[in-house]
């Protein structure tokens, strides 16, 4: 019976046939590797300077470990700082060659520390300075915190002011403040409370700030509690902030029959973009994207579109008789990772299908995340939607990244060691039961064909993670993960 059991599956795990498999396009070097001070993998900052000074920030238990790798990638500064026992990280921001770590301390149940660590990597050093101290009541957080997005913290391009916006709630109503630093020295700029509520509760989506120190936030602002749907409707509108040291305006960002589900923003110039999906039916639902242009003046909103997810995507995802089927339904889960724009002002949507399962036995209860099928679509320089595919996989765990070099979209992933193209058209990249795994690049091209690049088999060799990777100068650079020892992939 075990031999019947064990035969199925390695039936289940190889049904289909290899994918033909290309040499990716980007040239693949690695570091010597090194001593890991550290005991933790969790990256929380990883950027590079124009002169490829790299900086990586990780976060463990009970402390912040700063490094600096020079141009070879060999170690020249490394510094571990202790943090206290309820000290968290918020967010990062990176200017010049300055990398500044955001944290949250709960000094006791109603006050909130709220600091910034300065890491320079011109000079080499790391310096802790409070900025803040905030009450919050009911021991609420002070910071809403998305698992896969940024939603508190930003930075203007020119590097000169950075924005913190948070959540004030007391026992009268839930209000919201943004506060505005100067990236140089500190110091505080302003600081504005808004979109007050009274007891209504908002949840943001992203922040932008501008050269003008003007801060965006845009956010579901509830109508009743926090559920996000009642009576099968949505319980909330959308809200776009805009808030200066002089005033604070807003607008409902919104459509005439769906249900907005969430939105990014991005610059253009006079203009902000803001894109997300949509649904026809549920909340949590997908049934296409949507942008909304809006003049960042007078926050009137000058475009709108919403466009169903093109039928290439479903057959990605279920193959090609039956992806024709599912075309007019909806997907679900699926959260925005990044927004991209190529030199010839296309923007392509990368997201990620996230959800969270629950299973309880004997043990207690054991909560298990899904990192599942990931979305690509292209708008053009028009504002069209030009295209969209998709990749049919299962993870555990973050497991990609994404990116463009010479307006070629490239997506790293481990999968197993070989993509199964099943019979009804789909390629698989998730690994098999008894399967080993391998570093791949997913390559788009300008009109959506894609060509599979197996950039090494993991078996023997060090095994990397995209997902906590970055993309700068033309150099993708992730670092590895296990044991003591440490090594970086470079990918130009």
């Amino acid at each position: 019976m075990k031999k019947m059991i064990l035969l199925g599956l390695l039936l289940a795990t190889s049904f289909g046939f290899s994918q033909t498999e290309k040499t990716s396009s980007l040239k693949v070097a690695e570091s010597a590797p090194f001593e890991d001070d550290s005991n933790t993998y969790e990256v929380v900052a990883l950027k590079t300077t124009p002169e490829n000074q790299t900086g990586i920030v990780r976060e463990g238990k009970r402390d912040l470990a700063f490094e600096i790798f020079d141009e070879n990638q060999k170690r020249v500064f490394s510094e571990l700082v202790d943090i206290d026992r309820k000290e968290k990280f918020i967010g990062q921001v990176f200017g010049g060659t300055i990398i500044k770590v955001i944290t949250v301390n709960e000094v006791s149940r109603e006050d909130r520390e709220v600091s910034c660590y300065s890491f320079d990597l011109a000079n080499r050093s790391v310096t802790k300075t409070p900025l803040f101290t905030a009450q919050v009541d009911r021991n609420e957080d002070l910071f809403f915190l998305s698992r896969k997005r940024q939603t508190s913290i930003a930075i203007s391009e020119d590097s000169r002011y950075f924005a913190v916006a948070t959540d004030d709630f007391n026992k009268n109503s839930n209000q919201y403040t943004v506060r505005v630093f100067d990236a140089q020295d500190l110091s505080l700029k302003f600081q504005k409370a808004y979109q007050d509520g009274g007891e209504r509760y908002f949840e943001p989506n992203d922040i932008f700030i501008t050269n003008d120190a003007e801060v965006f936030v845009v956010g579901k602002l509830f109508k009743e509690g926090r559920a996000e749907k009642k009576k099968k409707k949505a319980n909330y509108d959308f809200m776009l902030n805009k808030v200066t040291e002089g005033e604070n305006t807003q607008t409902l960002i919104g459509l005439e029959n769906e249900f907005v589900q969430s939105l990014n923003l991005t610059d253009g110039g006079d203009k902000l973009n803001l894109y997300g999906f949509y649904s026809e039916d549920k909340v949590r639902r997908l049934k296409g994207s949507c942008k909304f242009v809006v003049d960042k003046q007078t926050l009137a909103v000058t475009g709108k579109q919403a466009n169903p997810l093109p039928v290439s995507v479903f057959e990605d995802l279920y193959g090609n008789d039956r992806g024709k089927e599912k075309a007019d339904s909806e997907l679900s889960n699926f959260t925005l990772d990044h927004i991209l724009t190529d030199s010839k002002g296309n923007v392509y949507l990368v997201a990620e299908e996230f959800y969270v399962t629950v299973v309880y036995s004997t043990y207690g209860m054991t909560t298990i995340p899904h990192y599942d099928d990931i979305i690509l679509l292209k708008y053009n320089a028009q504002g069209e939607l030009a295209w969209g595919r998709s990749i049919f996989k299962k993870d555990a765990f973050p497991s990609y990244n994404a990116f463009l070099k010479d307006d070629t979209l490239h997506i790293l992933l481990n999968s197993g060691k070989s993509l199964t193209e099943k019979e009804d058209g789909r390629t698989k990249a998730s690994k098999g039961f008894f399967e080993s795994t391998a570093l791949y690049d997913f390559e788009y091209s300008p009109d959506g064909e894609v060509s599979y690049n197996k950039i090494q088999d993991n078996k023997g060799n060090t095994k990397y993670f995209p997902a906590n990777g970055t993309y700068e100068n033309g150099t993708f650079l992730m670092m590895s993960g296990g044991g003591r020892e440490r090594q970086f992939m470079m990918l130009r």
